[in-house]
């Protein structure tokens, strides 16, 4: 890491990793990118990400020139291999060579498939925030010009700071997201109230009489058109609601189960 251009795109790739607080925000979208910086920093054949939830797969994103090459290794991992193995231990698989791992018998399925694709050094890190695991990112070289794992070291430090920038990304979004969604909730609740409350008073105005009275009529009204007290609350602040049956059932019952 002497170099400085390999140091400016590395900080620039981890704060791209980091920052997913965007509405139009795709996860396997943003996770390809992270592919594509491990592979271009790294100088390496392909990379790919497998997000984890529980004991299932739920995303698999490759890198950009070589990503059919990544998802046919990913895939392969589906019963054992080094995202599965980085994950559940949440620690890095250091670089190992596959023809040896396939000659131990060490996931049999991927190895194999590395094999036909020409890679010969794999290693994965885990992504993962605080005490969560969300996955890992899996490195696949195409030579052994990493001189061995004490070569391989410097990358696998590159490959962990990128998975830990996007699993702090993925994590805030997540955050991000509920917050925009209990925010909408909130918004809509308020509205809804004031809503009402408009209704309650125009019709109080309108009938010369209680807001208690016309909220049951809006109560009642609105079990007899199986609408939501704020659709009859809307209709009645437009204008659209027939006023004489808003009146009948400001008189009488609302049949089985009245008000």
């Amino acid at each position: 890491m002497h170099d400085t251009t390999r140091e400016l795109r590395l900080a620039a790739a981890l704060v791209e990793a980091a920052d997913t607080l965007a509405e139009d925000f795709e996860a396997t979208v943003h996770l390809r990118r992270v592919a594509d910086h491990c592979v271009e920093l790294l100088a390496t054949r392909a990379a790919g990400i497998m997000l984890v939830d529980g004991e299932r797969t739920v995303a698999l994103a490759g890198s950009g020139g070589a990503r059919e090459v990544a998802l046919d290794l990913l895939r392969a991992q589906s019963d054992s291999g080094p995202c599965l193995e980085s994950h559940g231990s949440g620690r890095p698989v250091a670089p190992v060579s596959v023809r040896a791992a396939h000659a131990d018998a060490r996931w049999p399925a991927f190895t194999g498939v590395a094999l036909d694709h020409g890679i010969t050094t794999t290693f994965a890190v885990p992504l993962r925030r605080r005490g969560t695991a969300l996955g890992a990112l899996n490195v696949f070289a195409a030579d052994d010009t990493g001189g061995g794992n004490d070569g391989w070291e410097p990358e696998l430090s590159v490959a962990q700071a990128l998975a830990d920038a996007a699993a702090v990304g993925l994590v805030n979004h997540r955050g991000y997201s509920r917050y925009r969604t209990l925010s909408a909730q909130l918004q809509e609740a308020l509205s809804s109230r004031i809503r009402i409350e408009q209704a309650k008073g125009m019709l109080a105005e309108r009938w010369s009489t209680g807001t208690a009275e016309a909220f049951t009529a809006l109560r009642r009204y609105a079990r007899r058109r199986r609408l939501t007290l704020d659709q009859v609350a809307g209709a009645v602040v437009d204008g659209t609601v027939d006023d004489a049956e808003l009146r009948t059932a400001a008189r009488g019952p609302s049949g089985p189960g009245q008000l």
